[in-house]
């Protein structure tokens, strides 16, 4: 038989990986909102997506009446959300804005009605301070903003002055990065931090997205995922928001209502990164990857 080079079969050693978020120090364990406190690092939080828009890309996730919407996040509450995250308006690929007052009719009702019912904190999913601050009034928790306190120049003053919890999403108009996308990232919360700490909003009601589906190519969606860990290193919880979305079905070239196995994928791979909450339409089927990868990741 014909001996082989040895050298052939030999394996170059790899470079050890960074240790996940969740075993550095954080400055901030705790987010804060309202008065509530969740302890973050030691398990990964379920945020429960309520769409209240005919439009939303995932059919399923419709829920335009406020007696449903509680019903499903009754739903989402039994199978293991720790957050409910409510939207009024869509913001698919292509989608149409809608003005102030159609938002608000929307929200309100069902902002309501799970605040009175539910035990869990309800986020509102909004780029107006203004239906930001009825939401609030009404008894949500955390504004959900996906420009990042950079759009409506009123939203960093709401959130204040309620002591509301703030998700600071990353967002721009287009796909065309000058340089490296996770310093683009980087340098996009910096910005909203300033503003935030400007308008008096602590640090510890914060938690950042970066924003998966929003201003970012298939490819580029797939390289903030594999880069996550990059920004641990702004010290603040890390949100990740990819159930469903158009890149995975790039990947697995299927809709929306068959990507359930590609968002658990992204999940684990959240979990692996560091991420504390990961925003999904399946709670279910997130809260029994979570458990595993945080065991595996979190220890």
């Amino acid at each position: 038989m014909q001996t082989r080079d040895r050298a052939a079969f030999t394996v170059p050693h790899m470079t050890r990986l960074p240790l996940p978020a969740s075993a550095r120090a954080r400055r901030h364990p705790a987010l804060t909102a309202r008065g509530r406190a969740f302890d973050l690092g030691r398990r990964t939080y379920l945020m429960g997506i309520v769409n209240l828009t005919p439009d939303s890309f995932f059919e399923d996730s419709r829920k335009p009446s406020p007696e449903v919407a509680l019903s499903h996040a009754q739903r989402l509450l039994a199978e293991g959300a720790d957050l409910l995250d409510l939207g009024a308006e869509s913001t698919r690929p292509g989608h149409t804005a809608i003005p102030f007052d159609e938002e608000l009719a929307r929200l309100l009702p069902a902002v309501k009605a799970l605040c009175a019912a539910c035990p869990a904190p309800v986020s509102v999913d909004t780029t107006k301070a203004s239906v930001a601050a009825a939401a609030l009034e009404a008894g949500a928790c955390i504004v959900n903003d996906q420009w990042g306190l950079q759009g409506d120049p009123d939203m960093a003053r709401v959130v204040r002055d309620f002591g509301a919890g703030l998700v600071i999403m990353h967002n721009q108009t287009g796909t065309d990065y000058a340089g490296d996308l996770i310093n683009a990232i980087r340098t996009f919360f910096l910005r909203s931090l300033d503003l935030a700490a400007r308008a008096g909003i602590p640090e510890s009601a914060i938690v950042l997205d970066p924003g998966i589906g929003f201003g970012k190519t298939p490819g580029q969606n797939l390289e903030v995922v594999r880069r996550l860990a990059e920004l641990n290193d702004l010290g603040l919880p890390l949100l990740l928001g990819a159930s469903r979305k158009s890149f995975l079905g790039k990947i697995l070239d299927l809709p929306p209502e068959e990507r359930l196995e590609g968002t658990l994928a992204a999940t684990t791979a959240g979990i692996a990164a560091g991420v504390d909450i990961v925003r999904v339409h399946d709670v279910l089927a997130n809260a029994r990857a979570a458990k595993v990868a945080d065991a595996i990741y979190r220890g």
